[in-house]
């Protein structure tokens, strides 16, 4: 997934206001890469909120949460936390692969 280049990103912002577009845009952000995903989640939260309002609402500092939210960015678990729930959004988990049947031992 590439991210969109700034005069693209204007394009992108009202999409980004429909939660199901938001949910396939930050899943596939992060399949990508850490990176990507902060970036695309960066994106999300200025087209819902607005980063001062995000950071309100998250109970971060609106300085720390443009950090955070950059590619060099590294939040901490409940930073994201609380982000992904000020924007309405939680993480799901799916397996990379599907399970191998357990195998039965002769004994």
């Amino acid at each position: 997934m590439s991210l969109p280049a700034e005069d693209e990103l204007d394009a992108l912002l009202p999409r980004l206001k429909d939660p199901q577009y938001c949910s396939r845009y930050l899943s596939a952000a992060f399949r990508d890469s850490p990176e990507t995903f902060l970036v695309a989640l960066r994106n999300v939260a200025r087209a819902r909120k607005g980063m001062s309002k995000l950071a309100a609402d998250a109970g971060v500092n609106r300085e720390n949460l443009y950090r955070t939210l950059s590619e060099e960015g590294n939040p901490r678990l409940d930073t994201l936390w609380a982000v992904l729930n000020a924007i309405g959004f939680r993480v799901s988990l799916e397996p990379v692969a599907a399970p191998q049947p357990a195998r039965l031992r002769s004994v």
